[in-house]
């Protein structure tokens, strides 16, 4: 644009000077040559002014084009800074990838370290399977030799006592044919009075037993009246309900094997997050420091009602009430999340102590044992926990004997080293004894063995007459005696 305002500076002064110079002419009238001239200056200024619409033009032209390319550029730094964004963020992402490669690694790491552990406790376990295996291969073969030796040995015992008895029947026989005889035929009437005392004692047998039978039934009639009276009671108060139920259950768990306040205790406090106190009625303990949490629930009243209805429309009714009941003691069990507050399995187990009120709530709603289920609550009867608490005890024995186990091994491992500890120094002791019976034959030879040693001289000193009634030991005298002959002629 600068260019432009120039050129038509330029042009306006050229137009001044010509309208200066055709006045000039015009006034002074001077010659036809400066007339030419002002025409050749008209035809180069309207050539120059061509020429000035073409600069225009090409000016124009360029202006647009700059004023794309400034788009262009303006285009190309938004996609360059749109470009630079998606470079950071895929840093970050690629930062983020690497973290999380790294926490995986870590991860791997640890669970690789985990199964080499699972992996050299299954060995252990396998060989202690393998020792117990061979232990008990070799128990049972004591066991079949045993049995086999026994066998034999009342075989042959058998074989005797028969032996002994038909030579004794036979003997017996042939001696007292005519006594045995005898009297089957001389005492029929003794026969007949045993038959008749016989027949008036078991009809006194026969009043006796019936005055036993009346006994059961009242006996009978008086425990279903306890039994109806303390169904009443338990009807009557859900805390006695309750109590019973526990005394069922610890009357299992003392049968079952395990010892109480070792495997298992009754009545253990617990507390939540939020301070609140709960006491499960029972709390058994398993070799893995897990625990199961068993707590009593009894559901009579309905089941009662059911029992002693007469018609299906009653039965049916009381059925529906039992298993709502049930239901109910699912929630509640539930919402107490034993589960969480202790180092247990992944459930609770409900103990119904009713056999027959635990079978028929299953049978009239299948989905009752999974509805629990889905609760982390597991139901379960007499029959099933007697059966449960066996396994555990099972358990319990294997961990005691995998310990002894692992005691013996331990008292075998040091035992070992205490062997290989004493052959070690038996091993010293024999090379110090060596030494020293090397140390004794060297002393030995010094004073016996060589010309004119200490034992010859003694020797010798006793033959010219020195006064002792004790003499060398004969081990010591190994010198030429004919030295010794030689020395004493010449001394």
């Amino acid at each position: 644009m600068q260019s432009f305002d120039f050129i038509s500076l330029l042009l306006g002064l050229a137009i001044g000077l010509i309208i200066f110079l055709l006045n000039y002419l015009n006034q002074n009238k001077k010659g036809e040559a400066l007339r030419n001239l002002c025409s050749s200056q008209e035809a180069r200024i309207k050539s120059f002014d061509e020429r000035l619409k073409d600069y225009e033009t090409q000016a124009t032209q360029s202006h647009l084009k700059l004023e794309q390319k400034q788009v262009e550029l303006n285009s190309l730094i938004s996609e360059n800074a749109s470009l630079l964004s998606h470079i950071q963020n895929a840093k970050e992402q690629l930062q983020k990838a690497v973290g999380e490669l790294t926490e995986q690694k870590n991860e791997n790491y640890a669970r690789q370290n985990e199964i080499n552990q699972l992996k050299q406790n299954l060995a252990e376990s396998k060989t202690q399977n393998h020792f117990f295996l061979e232990k008990l291969e070799n128990q049972k073969r004591d066991f079949e030799e045993m049995k086999n030796r026994a066998q034999l040995e009342f075989q042959e015992l058998a074989q005797k006592i028969l032996e002994e008895k038909s030579q004794k029947f036979t003997s017996a026989n042939k001696e007292n044919l005519d006594s045995l005889l005898k009297p089957l035929g001389e005492n029929i009437d003794q026969f007949k009075k045993r038959v008749e005392e016989t027949y008036d004692k078991e009809s006194k047998q026969r009043f006796s037993l019936e005055e036993r039978v009346k006994e059961l039934v009242e006996m009978n009639h008086k425990l279903s009246k306890e039994a109806n009276n303390l169904a009443s009671a338990l009807k009557g108060q859900s805390k006695k309900q309750g109590n019973w139920g526990e005394i069922i259950l610890e009357s299992i768990l003392e049968k079952s094997g395990l010892q109480k306040n070792r495997e298992y205790k009754v009545q253990v406090s617990l507390q939540t997050e939020d301070g609140k106190r709960l006491q499960p009625d029972v709390v058994v303990y398993l070799p893995d420091n897990r625990t199961i949490i068993i707590d009593s629930k009894v559901s009579l009243i309905a089941y009662d009602r059911f029992s002693s209805s007469d018609t299906k429309e009653d039965q049916d009714a009381a059925l529906k009430e039992h298993v709502k009941s049930m239901y109910q003691h699912i929630d509640q069990l539930g919402d107490k999340k034993y589960d969480t507050l202790v180092e247990s399995l992944d459930f609770t187990m409900m103990f119904v102590p009713i056999e027959p009120a635990y079978l028929i709530a299953m049978q009239e709603d299948q989905e009752l044992w999974a509805y629990a289920y889905a609760k982390r609550i597991l139901l379960i009867s007499p029959t099933n926990l007697i059966t449960s608490l066996k396994l555990i005890a099972d358990l319990w024995k294997r961990e005691q004997q995998s310990k002894n186990a692992l005691e013996i091994a331990k008292q075998g491992e040091r035992m070992y080293d205490k062997i290989i500890g004493f052959l070690e120094s038996m091993e010293d002791v024999g090379k110090h004894l060596n030494k020293s019976q090397d140390a004794y034959h060297k002393a030995v030879g010094q004073l016996r063995d060589g010309r004119g040693s200490l034992v010859s001289r003694a020797e010798k000193m006793k033959k010219l007459g020195l006064n002792s009634q004790k003499e060398i030991p004969g081990t010591l005298m190994s010198f030429d005696e004919s030295e010794e002959e030689e020395e004493t002629e010449k001394i």
